[in-house]
């Protein structure tokens, strides 16, 4: 069970991690040369589509895996490699602290504004700050898959 455990944390991490510098270095660079209708038509609809089963599969198991990997320890695995699991659990959480508490709020801003004044000012309040609090849980994900490499390879 254990080496399961490590198993799915390291592809949940790993998917999650390559979802999201997927998202941050092509769809939002692609997404900053439209115009503004274009943008927030776009972003209204990702911002449906994306929280959907397979999503949140990769969202809550690359939280959840690192941390019941911490906690249930395969028979022989360095005390390295524990603090490792759980450094990666503790950086998948601040990832999902800034999506939950950052990046959902302003993409129910960005819904809610929808016939509510222009686009370009509904951009305004969204792309950079999004754009900024994205670049932080792309790097969250990304540490939290690097951690559980070393760990289940080291």
């Amino acid at each position: 069970m254990p080496e399961v455990l490590e198993i799915l944390a390291l592809a949940c991490t790993g998917l999650y991690s390559g979802y999201m510098i997927a998202f941050m270095s092509g769809v939002m660079p692609a997404l900053k040369e439209v115009d503004d209708a274009s943008f927030t038509l776009v972003m209204r609809v990702v911002n449906r589509k994306v929280p959907g089963p397979l999503f949140l599969l990769l969202f809550l198991g690359s939280l959840a895996f690192p941390a019941a990997s911490f906690f249930v320890e395969p028979d022989g695995r360095a005390a390295v490699d524990t603090t490792l699991v759980g450094v990666a659990a503790v950086c998948a959480l601040v990832g999902h602290l800034i999506t939950s508490g950052g990046n959902v709020p302003l993409n129910n801003a960005l819904e809610a504004s929808k016939g509510r004044g222009g686009d370009r000012a509904a951009r305004t309040a969204f792309e950079g700050r999004w754009a900024a609090l994205h670049v932080l849980r792309t790097l969250c994900a990304t540490a939290a898959f690097v951690l559980v490499a070393l760990a289940v390879t080291g």
